[in-house]
């Protein structure tokens, strides 16, 4: 089983973001956290790479039910959702199958809610 749900896209890198971004929001999701991979690598250890930006996606419903099912199911949370420009200059949008996360907790309860949120994160990616 893969771990995540990936697909290339022709567009700049940060009008990626943006679609990413909004196509999130259209299924619910937030962006709690941007972490630009990039500018942090160069400011702490002094390293060039390639544009890389994890975004942080949480839906807070599903959320909140994941919370009730398991209470360390935070460390799991929020959802990846990753936006890079390879090599060859193409953007690639990855989002963590969150099925893959949960397959080392056994929580029916919880199996079920991340079902729902793969097909969510799959339909973001797809509809790219």
């Amino acid at each position: 089983m893969s771990y995540h749900f990936t697909k290339t896209v022709d567009m700049p890198f940060d009008q990626a973001i943006d679609k990413v971004t909004e196509a999130l929001k259209e299924k619910g999701f937030g962006v709690l956290t941007t972490i630009d991979v990039k500018a942090t690598l160069k400011k702490k250890i002094d390293v060039d790479f390639r544009p890389y930006v994890i975004l942080g996606a949480c839906n807070p419903g599903f959320a909140y039910k994941a919370l009730q099912a398991e209470d360390k199911i935070g460390t799991m949370l929020p959802c990846n959702v990753l936006v890079q420009q390879r090599e060859d200059g193409k953007v690639e949008v990855s989002a963590v199958d969150p099925m893959a996360s949960m397959q080392a907790i056994e929580n029916p309860a919880l199996a079920a809610i991340a079902t729902e949120v793969q097909g969510l994160l799959k339909s973001v990616i797809e509809g790219l």
